[in-house]
């Protein structure tokens, strides 16, 4: 007599499971590893977007064994905010607000970015005492972005001091920017043709000040940590870019020069007045974590020559227009809208219908705090562009992670993510 199929399925189950559990005590592993399931010892773990250490909304999918990681796939779309179709409905002047928030550590240097790229479409000319403004405060927002990624890196792997004590530094900048523009974080200083406002006097002397007193309190930061055994043992070694991979992968900035590539756009392919300075471009040629912590950190060091050497033409020369004469390219001054016929007109027409480039092309590219900025603008000869296309630094960087994670420990991703030192605002866009 038959058993019913049931109760012989559950016989042919049982028989399978007890040939398992024999095969799986067999002593040739070659064997055994025939029948195993490959995924049975790995693990999958996300790890962000909520994850402090993410810098932003990173999702980050791992495959791990044990703590090692095998597989690492960065989801650089999980931010998307839709600038780059934003611009295209927007006036030319009216998109200058949202790049404050691509790399909102460094909005100063995102605002002369963008009206550096309209100007080269529209032909405009700035003034000189425009662009040292611009460079002034360009080489400020570096100091303040790599003082959060100071103390962001130092925080990511348990040094908490050095967070807060670059902390107080930024806001001591902040102090300054309020006071240049009227806004401490996003702040939409540069205009089409210049920049909003000429920097008064009293501003210029303690920017100074504080530019005297920085150099000590960054070298007791540094004392803190660069040479701490702890924080050496999570960074030296960690997060390997060889060189030659790093270009291929079209890394820039301090990423990319801490693989001992010295690439800077303002030596490299100067703009505004950067070849009439003199500066170093830092590299570092251990291709790990602890080089580009220490790219970043040296670069502050180098600003600080920058911003004295932009101190000293601001200061002594004379006063000058900061906005160029150009009414119906640019905004005119209020006083003017208010008292003369011809500037009200323009003002209207420029506001309604915005700046109209040419049609044509243009790339405009600026070495901001974590790399190469691009903004390359396909104009149709209307106020509003036919298409921008936004180049992010922290998204050229982050494809590095992959790369750099895989084969290193589940805590070596935070160090690395920390000296990648990405923003997710702009990495997409």
């Amino acid at each position: 007599m038959s058993l019913p199929v049931s109760q012989s399925a559950i016989i042919d189950r049982v028989e399978r499971l007890r040939q398992s559990k024999i095969l799986r005590e067999v002593q040739d592993k070659d064997t055994v590893a025939m029948f195993e399931d490959p995924l049975e010892n790995d693990m999958v773990l996300n790890m962000g977007p909520q994850h402090p250490a993410t810098h932003g909304v990173l999702r980050v999918l791992l495959r791990l064994d044990g703590e090692t990681v095998l597989k690492c796939v960065p989801e650089l779309g999980y931010l998307h905010r839709g600038f780059e179709k934003i611009a295209e409905n927007s006036t030319y002047h009216e998109f200058i607000p949202h790049t404050d928030r691509l790399d909102y550590l460094s909005p100063l240097s995102n605002n002369v970015g963008i009206t550096m790229a309209i100007e080269k479409a529209a032909a405009i000319d700035v003034p000189d005492r425009a662009v040292w403004i611009r460079m002034l405060v360009a080489e400020l927002a570096r100091i303040s972005s790599h003082l959060i990624a100071m103390g962001a890196t130092c925080m990511d792997v348990g040094a908490m001091t050095v967070f807060l004590w670059t902390f107080t530094e930024r806001e001591k900048l902040y102090d300054l920017f309020e006071r240049v523009c009227g806004a401490r974080f996003t702040t939409s200083f540069t205009r089409i043709g210049g920049v909003a406002n000429d920097i008064p006097d009293d501003v210029l002397r303690d920017i100074r000040r504080w530019l005297n007193a920085f150099p000590k309190e960054l070298k007791d930061a540094e004392s803190l940590v660069n040479r701490n055994r702890i924080f050496i043992d999570r960074m030296a070694g960690v997060g390997y870019m060889p060189t030659e991979k790093a270009i291929s992968l079209g890394l820039t900035g301090p990423t990319l020069r801490g693989s001992g590539v010295a690439r800077d756009l303002r030596r490299d392919q100067p703009y505004m007045f950067y070849d009439k300075l003199d500066f170093d471009v830092i590299t570092h040629n251990d291709c790990d974590c602890y080089g580009r912590y220490m790219v970043r950190v040296t670069e502050m060091h180098e600003c600080i020559k920058l911003v004295h050497q932009i101190l000293d033409v601001v200061e002594n020369s004379p006063r000058a227009s900061v906005h160029a004469d150009a009414p119906t390219m640019v905004l005119s001054r209020k006083a003017a809208i208010y008292t003369k016929m011809e500037e009200l007109i323009n003002d209207f027409m420029i506001v309604n219908f915005g700046t109209m480039p040419p049609a044509g092309e243009t790339y405009t590219a600026i070495e901001s705090p974590k790399g190469e900025l691009g903004f390359f603008i396909v104009s149709d000869g209307t106020g509003h562009p036919w298409k921008l296309k936004i180049r992010s630094p922290s998204s050229s960087n982050l494809q590095a992670l992959k790369y750099m994670a895989e084969g290193s420990m589940v805590s070596d991703v935070v160090a690395i993510i920390g000296s990648i030192d990405p923003v997710m605002g702009e990495a997409d866009k």
